[in-house]
């Protein structure tokens, strides 16, 4: 059994869409739908996401050997796995980033797998084929040939319910060039970003429809463009499979700034249907982006940059980090100032976490300014007193996610970003079920928002307007997302929700 650990609600899941659009998580684990389907075809393997449903005592009974996988802040539930399926007899395999990063988290699973999948992949199966029976001391293999990317299969999406996601998600390279401070993506998976081919792409894309996607398909690439010219290669045979399919799906990434020196790459990426794409902008401060070495933002003024993209038909969405050393008194305010400047909908500001094998972790351990006490929202001690940067956090979180504030940025994109979209034929999404599912969730949100809520005179200033064009996925896309926003910074607001999304030592208190 191949089992996915819950996350705990988070402000970039976006929890409280999940209700009016009807499905169960953010996207489908793609590492472990890739072990999935690279296990031999002759074993009987089960999916399990408890994100979508939790593993019953049958699932955990039916398996010889219960698989899993996830990150620093899914800590907590991975080691309840381990124990439920010690509680049952089973061997237990842990793989991915967590574990790759911090073996030493998982003391109590008989077999660690470090690294990516290769040959110490190979092995483990070789292994388990011999006996399911568990080891008398933990085992622990480590990758020293990863396989590549090329020879990867098409992720397992049959065995998932892809209906039930937020988001699907694909991923064409894996690593980034570039060496932020706070980053543990170059040492856990290179500077040099492995590729996929295009036709491997289309395979999986092919895949995701047929499983019943919704909505937007993901690039989970660490950089869309950390390699440019394998971007620009692949770009072509999206745009002709969008034309082919009557574009079924968006697509959205998450790149660097500087994607914008590169317009004939943003044409194309246009002419795929690329809506979103994530960008690091961090700070606005140029000096701070030197000191965590994000000096490749300042080779383009951030402001201009994001017109730039906006001019593409692409929306951004931004990570701000609050708790830099750099910070001051003012950095709260100065940030308020740029999200009214810029007009990003949707901004992840977070408290500063020193995830493990990072610059950022190194420097911090050497001060002795790293502290794991229960309770802390952050593992930094910061420069300004604890209780302040905390405080800011939270004014700023609060003040940038106002009903009248997110909806007067979402005004502006579509009026100054969604209109240079291309405008794809109806019939690639036009089928019964997703003509059902938006009215459903169109009806929910008139109810729930446009008449039950507290900010229902703001939401019909957009919708009112809207619905006079039958822009129907504009409403959709503006409300969901806003009430997400809304709802969860007023959540964050009362002290229910955490400052850092990556700690775990939080998430597991409000577990």
């Amino acid at each position: 059994m191949c089992v996915f650990p819950r996350y705990e609600k988070s402000f970039g899941t976006f929890d409280n869409a999940y209700p009016l659009l009807g499905v169960k998580a953010f996207m489908p684990p793609q590492g472990m739908l890739v072990i999935a389907a690279y296990l031999p075809k002759r074993w009987q393997v089960r999916f399990v996401d408890e994100n979508v449903k939790p593993a019953s005592d049958a699932d955990y009974r039916w398996a010889d050997v219960v698989m899993t996988s996830g990150m620093h802040i899914q800590r907590n539930q991975i080691n309840a796995i381990n124990r439920r399926a010690h509680s049952f007899g089973k061997v237990t395999v842990i793989g991915g980033p967590s574990v790759s990063g911090c073996p030493e988290h998982y003391p109590e699973f008989d077999y660690l797998h470090v690294g990516e999948l290769g040959d110490a992949t190979d092995t483990l199966i070789q292994l388990l084929e011999v006996s399911v029976a568990r080891p008398h001391e933990q085992v622990r293999f480590e990758t020293k040939e990863r396989l590549p990317l090329a020879d990867f299969p098409t992720p397992a999406y049959d065995m998932a319910a892809m209906d039930k996601y937020f988001l699907a998600n694909v991923q064409f390279s894996s690593g980034c060039p570039y060496r932020c401070e706070f980053c543990d993506i170059p040492e856990l998976y290179g500077r040099n970003p492995r590729l996929k081919t295009p036709q491997q792409i289309l395979k999986e894309l092919d895949a995701i429809v047929a499983g019943g996607a919704i909505g937007a398909v993901y690039f989970v690439d660490d950089n869309f463009v950390g390699n440019r010219k394998a971007a620009l290669e692949l770009l072509p045979h999206l745009v002709e499979w969008q034309k082919k399919n009557n574009y079924p799906v968006e697509f959205a990434c998450e790149a660097t700034l500087n994607i914008v020196k590169s317009p004939d790459l943003l044409a194309l990426m246009r002419e795929a249907d690329f809506w979103t794409i994530f960008v690091g902008i961090e700070t606005p401060d140029p000096a701070a982006l030197k000191l965590i070495s994000k000096d490749h933002n300042n080779t383009v003024p951030v402001l201009e940059a994001i017109q730039t993209l906006n001019s593409f038909g692409i929306e951004v969405v931004s990570g701000i980090i609050m708790g830099l050393d750099s910070d001051t008194v003012e950095t709260g305010e100065r940030i308020l100032k740029f999200v009214a400047e810029s007009q990003i909908p949707v901004l992840t500001i977070n408290l500063l976490e020193a995830l493990p094998r990072t610059p950022l972790y190194r420097r911090l351990q050497a001060a002795g300014r790293l502290n794991d006490a229960p309770g802390r929202e952050s593992n930094v001690e910061f420069v300004l007193p604890y209780d302040q940067v905390v405080a800011m956090w939270r004014k700023t979180f609060q003040n940038a996610f106002t009903p009248e504030a997110i909806y007067e940025r979402f005004s502006y994109q579509q009026k100054n970003t969604y209109p240079h979209r291309v405008q794809p034929p109806p019939s690639g999404k036009a089928n019964l079920r997703n003509m059902l599912r938006g009215f459903t969730t169109l009806a929910k949100l008139m109810w729930i928002v446009g008449v039950k809520s507290d900010y229902r005179r703001v939401f019909w200033k957009m919708a009112r307007p809207a619905l006079r064009e039958l822009d129907i996925e504009d409403i959709i896309h503006v409300s969901l997302v806003s009430h997400h926003l809304i709802s969860f910074a007023r959540e964050a607001a009362r002290g229910a929700q955490n400052a850092a999304f990556y700690s775990p030592e939080l998430k597991a208190q409000t577990a």
